[in-house]
């Protein structure tokens, strides 16, 4: 080897051995990456690589499936090691993860976030506090649902698609139902199955499942959902496609066949029950054909589902340039801005959603502006119905109501089955006698 050869090996070695050594803060591994981030969802990738650009540093974004997503991060959270600077949280396991100190108390020096309360649509931003009421994380976005319908079917059905008067023919369970009569005499269908009306099962007084006493509530309004459910299913208004199967998906665009009378006979869904985010992740993905024949409105009451809340990890050892990252994604006029306007995303941020709130519309929604109709149902959604035991306890009753429309267990029965079930899986929760 020559001299020169020897000298350049040396040499980079050498700028290797001082480029670790000033490293200071960033984790071992790769020292390029200035800023780790987890999440659930590829939804950061963009807002990522602009941050980058702004600021001159590298971040590392690991996306966890949300199925394994808690499992693989609380240990990761607890030891430290491997742990990242910002993770996001999902509604699921939200209300346990504010209370578990894994996330930096941004209402604190030099944060001060809980000073910016009023600037926030107020159930996101009180879902992202712990039981002192600190903020711990905080959202971006707002997921208000509605009921989003085909226009088309709207006018030769109801003589009408204007989402305020169709809105007003939905805005109680009485009313659907007999919207849903007039689709069936028409060949349609109202709803794909009927798991689409469990967000309204809360009524207009919604209640927590567990409330201050440990106790489990279901309550009338929910019972009455089971009937709801089960009038579905017997009088065939419904396309017998379960949510997120692939007949769900195929019949937001197409004509599907389902069993009527022991026949089969040819149909088209109505609509869809979905919040905010899935026009953009649901429904455009899956209709071509009937793009533009769309519109959305209110059901019988307000109702969200998921978002996505982020914060700085408690241990990081970048926590000034982890909390750069999450103010840009929930601060940050400038970038909220451009991310609303390319993306959909309805903010939870009210500075910027009252500039840009009047000049949305959608084509996809026949030009609607679906913008100002879900900030207007996220003002009447309250986040004190929302507990730790949320995810386990919607799937046990959601199978109890499954068993009791598909005729395997009475009311009773399926009802007695789910508080066992309940109590089986939270022994500390009170259930009611059967």
């Amino acid at each position: 080897m020559k001299k020169q050869g020897i000298f350049f090996m040396v040499m980079v070695l050498l700028c290797g051995v001082l480029a670790a050594c000033s490293s200071g803060n960033k984790a071992s591994g790769d020292n390029d990456v200035d800023l780790r981030i987890w999440s659930f969802t590829d939804e950061l990738k963009k807002p990522i690589k602009t941050f980058e650009e702004k600021n001159g540093v590298k971040v590392e974004l690991t996306i966890v499936p949300i199925a394994d997503y808690p499992t693989k991060l609380k240990p990761v959270l607890e030891s430290g090691v491997g742990a990242p600077d910002v993770f996001t949280g999902e509604i699921a396991f939200l209300k346990q993860w504010v209370d578990a100190g894994y996330w930096e108390n941004l209402s604190q020096d030099p944060y001060n976030v809980d000073k910016m309360e009023d600037k926030y649509v107020p159930y996101t931003f009180d879902l992202g506090k712990d039981k002192e009421g600190n903020v711990r994380a905080v959202s971006w976005q707002t997921t208000p649902g509605g009921i989003y319908y085909k226009r088309s079917i709207a006018k030769e059905v109801l003589g009408t698609d204007d989402p305020n008067r169709v809105g007003s023919m939905l805005n109680s369970m009485e009313n659907v139902f007999k919207v849903a009569e007039q689709m069936k005499e028409k060949g349609y269908r109202m709803f794909p199955d009927e798991g689409a009306l469990r967000w309204f099962s809360q009524g207009t007084n919604p209640q927590p499942w567990v409330n201050k006493d440990n106790e489990l509530k279901l309550t009338k309004e929910r019972i009455e959902y089971m009937d709801y459910a089960k009038e579905l299913r017997e009088k065939s208004y419904t396309a017998l496609a379960p949510e997120w199967s692939p007949s769900w998906l195929e019949s937001m665009d197409k004509k599907v066949k389902v069993k009527e009378n022991g026949q089969q006979v040819e149909t088209e869904v109505f609509s869809y029950v979905l919040p905010t985010w899935g026009l953009h992740s649901v429904l455009k993905p899956n209709v071509k054909d009937s793009a533009g024949d769309w519109a959305v409105t209110n059901g019988p009451t307000p109702y969200f589902w998921g978002g996505t809340w982020l914060g700085v990890y408690s241990k990081s050892e970048n926590k000034e340039l982890a909390y750069k990252f999450v103010k840009m994604m929930t601060q940050e006029d400038e970038f909220l801005t451009d991310w609303a306007k390319e993306t959909g995303d309805v903010l939870s941020y009210l500075p910027v959603t009252e500039q840009i709130k009047s000049d949305f519309s959608d084509e996809f929604l026949g030009g609607q502006n679906n913008y100002e109709f879900f900030l207007k149902q996220s003002e009447e959604i309250d986040a004190g119905i929302v507990t730790k035991y949320d995810q386990q306890i919607d799937t046990l009753f959601g199978n109890a109501v499954r068993e009791y429309v598909e005729g395997k267990k009475s009311k009773n029965a399926a009802i007695k089955e789910f508080y066992e079930k309940v109590k089986n899986a939270y022994p500390d929760i009170t259930v009611p006698k059967s």
